[in-house]
């Protein structure tokens, strides 16, 4: 029988400190009187109280509270999803501007009960969070939509600033971890992103904890990046209920830096790696960060115009 590692007392590391303020009371009655969902919530994530009381950054779940998947590591029910509100996009938009954030990420239950996979109800949350927080940038969190590129597209021209989609695990766990999703089909989304448009960065997440090895860690590494992948995040997994898969070991945070130090030598743009990272954590950071980077390319490229036309002049 396997064990259960759940009763087994966690690290110091992973002791969470709570802040219950005004900031995040506030932020959660928000939330219930608007009918919205959030990832924080929901997924159980452990920086809510955080990420919360600063009122930096948000992760508003859409489509539902219901995924059509049932991922062995995810704490979202599962279940029939509910008819599309297309009052959500709107209610997400508001919910932005009274909250002032600098920095929104927008992510989804998988609906695979839709033709479009959600992407119409997807494009448009992003549309209507710009035309009332011109200022906030967006971060976009789906689910493969099942491989379908028309609908991929059709959440393009909603213009993101940063593209997030997680791979979750390495290769060789992917099936006893996922449902309904492969390795190679959430990578080949990441590609397709890019050639529809180069300049908006992308992102992706790996959990640990689940029984992979190292050189497994470092592969998927060199995956992402052949896949043109720009920013890596990496946390450790930690099981919701008895329900979900085993913590096969729980790593030191002195590992998470080395991996870290790894991704970014390897050629990742940022890189968060820790015990309580999540795919959106300091999400405001990394797209301040992609973007400082997309200056420096673009003031390169000037200098090295400029250059082009001294040696022509001479």
């Amino acid at each position: 029988m396997p064990k259960h590692y759940e009763h087994v007392r966690k690290p110091e590391w992973l002791k969470i400190k709570l802040n219950t303020n005004k900031s995040y009371t506030g932020l959660k009655k928000l939330m219930r009187d608007n009918r919205l969902n959030t990832v924080c919530e929901e997924a159980r994530c452990p920086n809510i109280h955080e990420c919360w009381s600063e009122r930096k950054t948000a992760t508003f779940m859409i489509l539902g509270d219901t995924c059509t998947r049932g991922c062995r590591f995810c704490a979202v029910k599962t279940g029939l999803p509910n008819e599309l509100d297309w009052g959500e996009p709107e209610r997400v938009a508001d919910s932005v501007q009274v909250m002032g954030l600098k920095h929104v990420v927008v992510t989804a239950v998988a609906r695979d009960d839709l033709n479009d996979g959600g992407a119409a109800v997807f494009a448009e949350t992003v549309r209507a969070i710009r035309r009332k927080n011109p200022g906030c940038t967006i971060e976009i969190l789906p689910s493969d939509m099942k491989g379908d590129y028309e609908s991929l597209h059709a959440l393009m021209d909603s213009k993101p600033d940063i593209f997030n989609h997680n791979i979750e695990t390495v290769r060789r766990l992917t099936k006893s971890v996922r449902a309904r999703a492969t390795y190679d089909r959430s990578l080949q989304l990441l590609k397709r992103v890019k050639e529809i448009s180069p300049e908006i960065p992308t992102k992706s997440s790996i959990m640990v904890g689940l029984g992979e090895e190292k050189e497994e860690i470092l592969q998927a590494m060199d995956d992402l990046l052949a896949h043109d992948v720009n920013i890596m995040t990496i946390g450790q997994y930690l099981q919701p209920t008895k329900q979900h898969l085993n913590v096969e070991r729980y790593y030191h945070p002195d590992e998470f830096e080395e991996l870290k130090e790894i991704a970014l030598k390897k050629g990742f743009t940022h890189c968060e790696a820790g015990p309580l990272v999540r795919s959106s954590y300091h999400a405001d950071e990394q797209v301040s960060g992609a973007s400082a980077q997309k200056r420096m390319k673009y003031m390169k490229g000037l200098e090295n115009q400029e250059d082009k036309e001294i040696e022509f002049k001479f």
